[in-house]
């Protein structure tokens, strides 16, 4: 049985429409590109491409999102740790200031609470458009997470006991003295 492709050639050869050699021709162009492989389709290489584009946006927004995820899980566990520990300052006469962000800010506390905060055991550290007072160790973890929510957290000083003694001390000042 012949084939019908060959059908058709002897067909078209026996009307005229085509010659011998033009059948030669596209056999041999068949034969070569089944050796070399299909031609490479243009509009096959920009569809893989694309695709290749899409997939590696969408890796950027997948990343984006995730990163944007694990900063709000961080700022809840900042603010729960906040909440948690913050100090009652209610009912505060005391006026503490300090420096955020270039201005002054004022918050009110108990006179003990100011000594503290002033000697370093307890801290400010921000919550929203809020300050709260919480523990130095508290404020520490915080400044790990988030350095930019502790406004002010003073190092406690020593004893004044380990202070060294005044070399001047045996030399009184004169009254006459003028500034």
């Amino acid at each position: 049985m012949a084939n019908p492709l060959n059908q058709l050639q002897a067909q078209l050869l026996k009307a005229g429409l085509v010659k011998t050699d033009q059948i030669r021709k596209v056999a041999q162009q068949k034969r070569d590109t089944a050796r070399r492989g299909p031609a490479p389709d243009p509009a096959a290489e920009q569809l893989r491409q694309a695709q290749q584009q899409k997939a590696e946006r969408d890796r950027a927004h997948n990343r984006q999102q995730q990163e944007q995820r694990e900063r709000k899980a961080q700022a809840a566990q900042l603010r729960q740790l906040i909440e948690s520990q913050r100090l009652d300052r209610k009912g505060g006469e005391a006026a503490y200031q300090f420096v955020e962000s270039g201005k002054i800010r004022k918050i009110y506390l108990h006179e003990a609470q100011r000594v503290q905060v002033v000697k370093g055991a307890l801290a400010v550290v921000r919550l929203g458009r809020n300050f709260e007072l919480v523990p130095p160790a508290t404020a520490q973890k915080i400044a790990e997470r988030d350095p930019t929510l502790v406004v002010v957290l003073n190092a406690e000083s020593p004893p004044p006991a380990a202070a060294a003694p005044d070399p001047y001390a045996d030399y009184p000042v004169p009254d006459d003295l003028m500034w």
